[in-house]
């Protein structure tokens, strides 16, 4: 995900994306320790866009 994208969200859309992707990053550290992930890469990718939603929503909230 780009942060071009993010960045034309909203706060409200923002907030609720956070907490998918944190839901997401929760199952797939759980399936990873388990052994289900078939590319640990995904959980890096992941955490690299939830960052970006993070400093967006950041960024719209000093505003």
């Amino acid at each position: 995900m780009k942060f071009g994208e993010i960045r034309d969200l909203t706060v409200d859309e923002l907030r609720k994306r956070q907490v998918k992707m944190r839901e997401e990053l929760f199952e797939l550290k759980m399936k990873h320790s388990l052994g289900q992930v078939a590319s640990p890469a995904q959980i890096r990718n992941l955490r690299r866009d939830l960052a970006r939603v993070k400093t967006a929503l950041n960024v719209k909230l000093a505003q």
